[in-house]
This record gives structure tokens, sequence and C-alpha cells, in this order.
């Protein structure tokens, strides 16, 4: 079976290695749309899934102070980028891919968080 490579809409290098993973933006037929996020794994143990961690400040205007939340987010780890636990990537929503991954990774960021 032959891969074929698609523009994903946003500016990522593709990755060096291919795949044949249907759900992979890159070289399956999965489209990214909405957000993009920059985030930490957390956790990588299920096959082609990892957990992401994100962080970001939240202002309360009672006490005119900010708050740290954050969210932990499942997403679709494709074969290609081989993410693993401590990496900071960006990831893009798409269409649901299971009861609970809308995300995808579609970038392993050079620097870790």
């Amino acid at each position: 079976m032959e891969t074929k490579e698609f523009n994903i809409g946003i500016d990522v290098p593709t990755p060096e290695n291919k795949c044949d993973d249907r759900h992979c933006p890159f070289h399956g037929g999965l489209k990214i749309r909405g957000k993009t996020f920059i985030a930490k794994v957390v956790a990588s143990k299920v096959a082609k899934t990892a957990t992401v961690e994100r962080f970001w400040k939240h202002f309360l205007p009672k006490y005119n102070r900010f708050e740290k939340r954050k969210s932990r987010i499942r997403v679709h780890n494709p074969i290609c980028l081989n993410v693993n636990e401590g990496d900071s990537v960006m990831i893009a929503e798409s269409r649901p891919i299971s009861k609970t991954k809308r995300f995808v990774i579609v970038q392993k960021m050079s620097e870790k968080i």
C-alpha cells in the first residue's frame, strides 16, 4: 500500500519517517481544524495514544491575581512522530478519533518544557 503525503494546513515540518496510520495527518486521511496548543507529554503507555498536560493562567478579578490551571488531554500519537514521556509537542484539533481523543500530535518540539 502506497502512502500519500498531505499538506495539513499549518506550518510544521513533515516527519522523516513514513507510517501507514490512517489517523496520521501527514500520511493518512485525518484533517486538522480548530485550535492548536503546545503541551508536555506525561504518559504514552497506550498504543498510538499519549496524554499531554497544558498549563495556563486564569485571572481572578475579585482578588486581582492570577491562578494556575491545568488540563490533561488524550491525543493521538502517530507512529512516524514517535514521541515519549517528557517531550514537548504541538497538538492540533481534529474530528473525534475515539471516545476521548479529539486532538493529534503534529510536531515534536526541539526543547523540553
